[in-house]
């Protein structure tokens, strides 16, 4: 008896969508119209509109031009955003090159010491990066007194550059590792073989080849730095695009169309910058006949290379863990000003911490929680509809899903004040100022994470094996609750944690929708805290839990993809 090809089964009959698919796509195309469409569409709306009335206008965009705060706010949110690319490159490619194409004794701690800035909210690592490499921070007391200078590290714009740049930088390193690893090895021994070596070699041939990976990092910190709140505000830095929307609309009020003018323009932004980024690769071929294992094998350094290479490894790493050192210092201790390091030690940060603070850390956790929930049951049908289904216009649910990531979180918050404030409850209150408009706008922000998760969860699931289960008298429903589902679970609590844990730390779109303390997320209580030096010492405490149990999410994930790989290994 001949066995039937997969691709050759009743494939019409699997892929036909039901009534129940066209009313789940329906009701998830009313959930983003609803918590994003409608907020951004609301934002767009009053910035084209005149003040106080309906009509068209473009006087406002002509406002914003014509402002010289507003044109120095564009310029210098630019400028920073494209300087932190360059500084977050300086870090990643020397660690990214050494640890994937030279035998490089512990390269696997250094990349995933690298990977440490991104579990600290940028805005905290601001606070810790003040007290090693401020005006008066531990560098430049040293450099004072030995030699008599200091160096602005800290100083205004370059402040922000150098925060972003340290925070940030784990973007290019990640992409741009994979990207390194994936080249075939062989181009590199032909070249050689044609007399290309050192830097002429990674110039001409390596580099080009892992443009790909190093374009998508370099994006994603150009637009995570452009729309970045807080931290210009705690260093003080007002002139930059997020910080005039949010100073616009909680100085002003949400009917003034400024602040949402300037949100306009962060969108676009980020758009244009995911846009150049694909544009630069457009018709351009990058693929190689073997993926990385092939050819060349690692080289071996000389002693003086090794010298220099581990020099410069360690002088990175040293870098972009020193916020981490310094908020640790900063959670234990009693008085750190004017001195290299804190005069003395406390563990009463801490006990006011889970003391007085606590409301944070449960407030975080629940939100956390119902914002991975409903990512993950967002992802799950989303990904299962766009796979699995012939569902008309079932593409546009995975763009409108994956949107969110063009659209700054301040922009978000705005959106969300702006459209649900005015909607009251039978006793008053605005929708707007309840706790779950904050899980709402939580879940609508990292729903492109869990999204990608659960998608390439479902793409390594054989249709076949739903097929079996049908033949066997399964429902539809029956079968995505009993097959689909439990052999996604890796993807899916993979795509949890993820939400979960970069939830946890989300202020942007959070910060204008906190109305009291009572429920307020970490990330607030964290800004908060920092905002005077009487709270820096408690406000580090929190930090360090919050790292914590960004770390533990990490881990989780990390964990939970290798077992599920493991096991798909043995099973095949």
């Amino acid at each position: 008896m001949t066995a039937i090809p997969t691709a050759t089964l009743p494939r019409a009959r699997r892929l036909s969508a039901t009534p129940g698919q066209i009313a789940l796509a329906l009701a998830i195309a009313a959930f983003l119209l609803l918590f994003l469409g409608l907020p951004v569409g609301t934002v767009l709306y009053v910035a084209f509109t005149e003040k106080g009335t309906s009509n068209f206008t473009l006087v406002n965009f002509y406002d914003f031009v014509r402002t010289e705060l507003f044109m120095r706010s564009l310029w210098n949110s630019f400028y920073v955003s494209a300087m932190s690319v360059v500084w977050a490159s300086v870090f990643a490619l020397p660690l990214a090159y050494l640890t994937t194409r030279f035998v490089f004794r512990g390269a696997m701690l250094v990349q995933t010491l690298g990977f440490l800035p991104l579990i600290m909210p940028p805005f905290v690592g601001a606070v810790a990066m003040q007290l090693f490499f401020g005006r008066n921070g531990s560098i430049n007391l040293l450099l004072d007194e030995w030699f008599g200078f200091k160096i602005g590290f800290m100083e205004g714009l370059n402040g922000v550059i150098f925060v972003q740049s340290v925070h940030y930088f784990p973007f290019i390193l990640i992409n741009l590792s994979a990207a390194l690893r994936n080249i075939d090895r062989a181009m590199e021994e032909a070249a050689q073989n044609l007399g290309s070596s050192g830097f002429r070699l990674f110039r001409r041939i390596v580099f080009p080849l892992a443009l790909p990976g190093y374009l998508a990092g370099a994006s994603l910190v150009f637009v995570k730095v452009f729309d970045d709140l807080a931290t210009p505000l705690l260093l003080n830095v007002k002139d930059m695009l997020a910080p005039q929307a949010y100073l616009r609309v909680t100085s002003i009020g949400i009917a003034d169309p400024m602040g949402y003018v300037i949100s306009v323009v962060l969108i676009v932004a980020s758009v244009i910058a995911m846009w150049l980024s694909a544009l630069a690769l457009k018709g351009r071929d990058y693929a190689t006949t073997q993926r990385g294992g092939g050819g060349l094998a690692r080289r071996v350094m000389t002693p003086w290379e090794a010298v220099l290479g581990y020099g410069v490894v360690i002088l990175i790493l040293a870098l972009v863990l020193a916020p981490h050192l310094g908020l640790l210092l900063l959670s234990f201790a009693t008085i750190w000003s004017f001195s290299p390091l804190p005069d003395a030690f406390t563990t009463a940060h801490y006990a006011r911490v889970f003391g007085e603070s606590s409301v944070y850390i449960k407030n975080t956790l629940i939100y956390a929680t119902l914002a991975g929930g409903i990512d993950i049951v967002l992802g799950v049908a989303i990904a299962y509809l766009v796979l699995r289904t012939k569902l008309i216009g079932r593409e546009w649910l995975d763009w409108a899903a994956s949107a969110a990531l063009a659209i700054p979180g301040v922009v978000l918050g705005i959106g969300y004040l702006r459209t649900f404030y005015g909607i009251t409850l039978p006793d008053g209150t605005p929708l707007a100022s309840l706790w779950i408009t904050i899980v709402l706008a939580l879940a609508i922000r990292r729903l492109p994470y869990a999204l990608r998760a659960c998608y390439a969860a479902l793409q390594q699931i054989s249709v076949s094996l739903e097929e079996a289960a049908e033949n066997l008298g399964a429902t539809k429903a029956r079968t995505v609750r009993r097959v689909v589902v439990p052999l996604m679970a890796g993807g899916i609590l993979a795509g949890f944690v993820t939400s979960f844990s970069t939830a946890a730390v989300e202020l942007s779109a959070t910060l204008m929708l906190v109305q009291s303390n009572s429920d307020a997320p970490l990330a607030f209580g964290l800004y908060v805290f920092m905002q005077s030096a009487a709270g820096r010492g408690p406000g580090a405490a929190l930090g360090v839990v919050a790292v914590l149990l960004v770390a533990l999410c990490t881990f989780l994930s990390h964990l939970v993809i290798e077992r599920s790989q493991r096991a798909k290994g043995m099973g095949q």
